[in-house]
């Protein structure tokens, strides 16, 4: 199964996200409680696939993702957003940012799981 690094600052969410995808779809993850967290992690673990929150302290996920973008060596890692922000300007941030898909907050584990299987199809 696939290597994923979430990022996500509430950790009821960012538990949720783990249990549902180590558990119930089988993938290896990797939880980040911050953006900053996040880069770091996907340097180490090189994700097949990166979850990120938007609003996060220390750096966005917006922040996050371009950094993860302008990096050579990490910038074809597919990224998701996970966001209760699901104002227009905000998914267009998000993919001018370089992600391929945004998912809006609340979901249910099947949707996530599904959307996430669609993904990892679609860039493997």
């Amino acid at each position: 199964m696939a290597r994923i690094v979430i990022a996500e600052d509430e950790k009821d969410i960012r538990n949720l996200v783990v249990f549902t995808l180590k558990n119930l779809a089988g993938h290896e993850v990797f939880a980040a409680k911050n953006g900053e967290e996040a880069v770091e992690k996907v340097r180490e673990e090189r994700p097949d696939l990166i979850l990120l929150d938007v609003r996060m302290p220390k750096m966005t996920g917006y922040e996050a993702c371009e950094k993860i973008k302008n990096d050579e060596s990490l910038k074809d890692i597919p990224v998701v957003f996970l966001s209760a922000k699901g104002q227009d300007n905000e998914i267009q941030t998000g993919l001018g940012l370089g992600a391929i898909k945004y998912i809006l907050k609340p979901f249910s584990p099947d949707k996530l799981t599904a959307e996430v299987k669609q993904i990892l199809e679609q860039t493997s």
